[in-house]
């Protein structure tokens, strides 16, 4: 007779079987077979086994979906390949613009299919696999490194602990977000409990996944939408649609409203329909994300420092609102742009209070003629940053005033001056300048840069005010007798933005490079050049002819950092960073593998076809890209030699046709030669 624990046993692993059945059913398949009911009491009943038989538990229990005990931080996480952004495509013209780019890089006789998806407004998160069990979720962060979030992770109901099989390795991204019911529904609690509203469901579910305590996460009913296949244990599908299949069958739930088109006509028209049903949709969107469908020509494409060119995102027209403006003030940026500024009489537009919006620059505020006064039309660009769209002429009253831009900054009086070829003025007192120093300060401060928490504009304002600090280098020389002195800050505040400061000497060089503030290099361009040189010395060094011969680095960027170094106050200030024990130079994980002098493929398209004995297919594709070869997936007159294995097809004869050179499988080993890190076969 068996014992109580078998028993036990026998109905926990029959239990867990029928969860994961109507897990996927109800999540992915969207056809539920149970009431959420007789769901709930098939989770309930394992809980309590396990109660009864703690080591029955395992790490795919729906029990651990509760939440555990809170944590003290999140624990950073280097992604395999970056989170790279989307460029973005408002209106038609645009979308066709970067269809015309697209086709440029991959050739004209490449025949691309697209996979057009809703863009789910919420935050991208990556999860990891280990023989089929949930081990990892991390943030995006700033696409290089992200964050340690699998605690909460694990409490999101449509994230499988379990995949359906057990897959050795996988890497999935997707968009955790917070549903509109689930929204509203916290939003009311909130305000119940004397607390102030989340402004929109993408800041609800960011702040949710970052939540020290895993219970409260639990309590909100996140959900997710996975969007990439990123890494498998072999070689991924050919096809984004393909790998988009195979999530879902592995039980990880994607968007029921992904269409494959076949071509821009047919992405126009499911964009359409994505916009017609967008109010009646369970999560916020504010437009479609158009990708390439075959992976070989999204390889052929590439990306740039910041975008990939085989993917944009599909702006739908913004919410509209109008107001009337009371004053127009001039803002300086940390690079001494003068920007006008709309100050607002308040009004809601897409979730959110706006009192101010951007006028860019003064041309802008003379081609729509903006005056104080007017009434004017206003949206959020991307639904984000407020913007003017025009002024309400009919509504215009006869004491509307116009906006001079000044010719000196008005925070310190210097001269404005406007470059050849640009539309902005600038504050010419670049080292001085309290408006510039202060932008400086807090860029420097930023997440994606130095990271220090705590030094946020109040406490900027007090350092500035009091001279305590002049520049990004003074920072470092902060002491914590005057600090604790400063309102609202006292010994333990102090002690807490020294420990930030001394911990932030450590951060990788990629972030310093970033947190200079060098025009026109942003968090992709400070990690590629950290790649590339790896140390700041050598950047400082570097001409503008070495700099563009980096990939994605453009002439306009390599103009801006040899600029910025050959001031000697950027050299002083660099030094006294150094002296305080900044840390210049690339860790080992962030450089880029050196291609040696002689290397047979550095430079060259290579194309791959049929199959290489002892070599798998990605082993070959990594020997190559070692030696500064580039990898591409189909053939053109832009290829330099092709490696034809068994059965190799239509690419072979191409390659023949057009006189490419090419290499047998005993013959492309010869050409890796003596290269000792190659271990295929």
């Amino acid at each position: 007779m068996a014992s109580k624990k078998q028993t036990a046993r026998r109905r926990a692993e029959a239990l867990r079987r029928q969860i994961a059945h109507h897990r996927k059913r109800y999540y992915v398949d969207d056809d539920p077979e149970i009431s959420d009911g007789e769901y709930d009491a098939l989770e309930r009943e394992l809980r309590e086994l396990e109660q009864a038989f703690p080591e029955l538990l395992t790490p795919d229990s729906p029990s651990l979906r509760v939440g555990g005990e809170p944590a003290k931080a999140f624990t950073p996480f280097r992604h395999g390949t970056p989170l790279l952004s989307l460029d973005n495509a408002y209106g038609e013209d645009e979308l066709g613009e970067w269809e015309q780019r697209l086709r440029r890089r991959i050739g004209d006789e490449a025949r691309p299919s697209y996979v057009v998806e809703p863009k789910v407004d919420g935050l991208s998160i990556s999860v990891h696999y280990r023989d089929g069990l949930l081990q990892r979720g991390v943030t995006r962060g700033d696409g290089e490194v992200g964050e340690d979030v699998t605690s909460n992770v694990r409490t999101i109901r449509s994230i499988p602990l379990r995949l359906t099989r057990p897959t050795p390795a996988l890497e999935a991204r997707g968009e955790v977000f917070l549903p509109r019911p689930a929204f509203e529904r916290l939003n009311r609690e909130r305000l119940e409990a004397g607390e102030p509203p989340f402004a929109n469901p993408r800041n609800a579910a960011a702040g949710t996944v970052r939540l020290l305590d895993p219970r409260i996460t639990a309590s909100r009913r996140l959900d997710c939408y996975f969007y990439e296949l990123a890494a498998l244990d072999g070689e991924l599908p050919e096809r984004h649609a393909d790998g988009l299949a195979l999530l879902r069958e592995l039980g990880l739930k994607t968007n029921p409203l992904n269409a494959v088109c076949e071509d821009l006509r047919q992405v126009r028209d499911t964009i359409a329909e994505i916009e017609r049903r967008r109010g009646k949709l369970p999560y916020e969107t504010d437009g479609a994300v158009i990708k390439v469908n075959e992976l070989a020509l999204r390889r052929e494409a590439g990306s740039t420092s910041k975008f990939p060119r085989w993917a944009v995102a599909y702006k739908f027209p913004a919410q509209q609102a109008t107001t009337v403006v009371l004053e127009i003030a001039v803002q300086v940026g940390r690079t001494g742009a003068l920007t006008p500024v709309a100050l607002l009489e308040p009004v809601q537009l897409a979730g959110t209070t706006v009192s101010r919006a951007t006028l860019h620059n003064e041309e802008e505020v003379e081609r729509k003629d903006v005056r104080v006064g007017d009434t004017v039309l206003i949206e959020k660009a991307g639904e984000i940053i407020p913007q003017v769209v025009k002024v309400v002429t009919a509504r215009r009253p006869k004491s509307a005033r116009r906006f001079a831009m000044p010719d000196r900054c008005p925070v310190c009086n210097a001269p404005a001056v406007k470059e050849e070829g640009e539309v902005a003025r600038r504050c010419s007192n670049t080292a001085s300048c309290p408006a510039q120093r202060r932008e400086a300060l807090l860029h420097f401060a930023g997440r994606g840069a130095m990271d220090i928490q705590g030094l946020g504009e109040a406490l900027v304002d007090q350092l500035l005010a009091q001279d305590l600090v002049r520049d990004i280098a003074g920072l470092y020389d902060l002491e914590a007798e005057r600090l604790s002195e400063l309102p609202r800050m006292g010994e333990k505040s102090a002690a807490n933005l020294l420990g930030q400061l001394e911990a932030s000497k450590q951060r990788p060089l990629r972030r310093l490079i970033n947190a200079l503030g060098i025009r026109h290099v942003g968090e992709r361009g400070a990690a590629v050049l950290a790649q590339a040189l790896g140390s700041l010395e050598r950047l400082a060094e570097a001409t503008e002819e070495q700099l563009t011969g980096i990939a994605e680095i453009g002439p306009k960027t390599a103009a801006a950092v040899t600029s910025f170094f050959r001031q000697p106050a950027n050299h002083e200030l660099i030094e006294r960073l150094r002296r305080a024990g900044v840390r210049t130079v690339a860790d080992p994980s962030e450089l880029r593998a050196a291609v040696p002098s002689d290397s047979p493929f550095a430079g060259k398209t290579v194309v791959l076809t049929g199959t290489l004995p002892g070599m798998a297919r990605s082993q070959a594709r990594a020997r190559i890209e070692a030696l500064g070869g580039k990898v591409s997936g189909s053939v053109s007159k832009n290829t330099d030699l092709v490696v034809a294995g068994e059965e190799a097809g239509s690419k072979l004869d191409r390659a023949r046709e057009l006189g490419i050179e090419v290499l047998t499988p005993e013959q492309f080993r010869e050409r890796l030669g003596a290269d000792k890190t190659f271990s295929g076969g």
